[in-house]
């Protein structure tokens, strides 16, 4: 996917209220590119292309050139070196690997244009040539996750003896990393005598999620908790359990709730998750990628909050539109 957007439209509505604009109208426009990771491999990430674009067509000082990597790392690097040669003002990066796209950044950095790396961060050795991270806390939402989880165990009077399986996003993939510590970090701290039997990838895939769901079902005879990486796969791992029948009796915590997911906490069939917005991730990344551009002071991490959302809450939120 390959599209140029010029935006001639008024009302900048992601950056309403905020210092950051009139700096930004006053030495606009700017030409942001942004290279994402794999619009259509779920509705979380096509939802946010959406938004990203609404909100640069929506400020007359943007223009955007919107890429997505289609899940190859080869391919996003490529993405990054031909904004670098358009030499665009700032780049957003969605990362497709956090150790695979640092050289890329580097050269970003070399050539003196802002790397803003959204929803999932690079790694650790990337940080010195990016501007800011915005996107959630995955560390903190994994251990949210890990709360919901014994909370719930704690009320069903199981905290010391139930076994939990774990499946994770797509391997190398930070956020799958982060949200996989947060939980594990945390759990222990809360419910330590809750055993996490095994951790397979679901890879953000539903279908993928439910054979791995089915696989555990075969290993194991106790299972009494599922925790994925997000809905999709959480799902995917309920189907599964509903097909063998054993869905009844297990405790399935995600941690990105999608309409999917709130759907199943309305029947009962699906216990919590983290809400978490896609279209407040893409505005809030355009928006730290134009208030650096102004000269705005903007945090390194830009974390934007995610609360906990379970069957007991969720009446407090509207479903998610991905």
């Amino acid at each position: 996917m390959n599209k140029s957007l010029k935006t001639m439209l008024v009302g900048a509505t992601i950056l309403a209220g905020s210092a950051g604009i009139a700096a930004a109208e006053a030495h606009g426009p700017y030409r942001i590119g942004i290279t994402q990771n794999n619009v259509g491999v779920d509705s979380y990430q096509t939802t946010y292309e959406q938004a990203f674009i609404a909100a640069a067509e929506a400020n007359p000082n943007v223009e955007a050139v919107v890429l997505d990597a289609g899940g190859d790392v080869a391919r996003q690097i490529a993405q990054m070196q031909d904004l670098i040669q358009q030499d665009v003002d700032a780049i957003i990066i969605w990362p497709t690997n956090g150790e695979a796209v640092i050289p890329a950044v580097r050269e970003a950095f070399q050539a003196e244009i802002p790397v803003i790396v959204t929803n999932s961060n690079i790694a650790e050795a990337g940080f010195p040539f990016v501007a800011s991270f915005s996107g959630p806390d995955n560390i903190t939402q994994g251990a949210r996750s890990a709360e919901i989880m014994c909370e719930r165990f704690t009320a069903l009077g199981i905290q010391d003896e139930a076994q939990i399986v774990q499946i994770s996003g797509q391997p190398g993939y930070t956020t799958a990393i982060e949200r996989a510590k947060g939980f594990e970090d945390r759990l222990p701290e809360v419910c330590p005598n809750v055993t996490l039997v095994e951790t397979q990838p679901g890879d953000w895939n539903r279908e993928k999620s439910q054979q791995v769901m089915e696989a555990f079902l075969v290993k194991y005879d106790d299972i009494d908790g599922v925790y994925a990486g997000d809905d999709n796969m959480g799902v995917g791992a309920l189907n599964a359990a509903l097909a063998a029948g054993r869905a009844e009796g297990i405790t399935f915590v995600g941690a990105t709730n999608f309409a999917v997911g709130y759907e199943a906490m309305e029947r009962g069939e699906y216990w919590g998750s983290i809400y978490q917005s896609p279209v407040d991730d893409a505005e809030a990344a355009l928006k730290t990628a134009l208030d650096i551009l102004a000269g705005e002071d903007v945090p390194f991490l830009n974390y934007f909050d995610t609360p906990k959302i379970t069957q007991e809450n969720q009446g407090d939120y509207t479903k998610p539109v991905f």
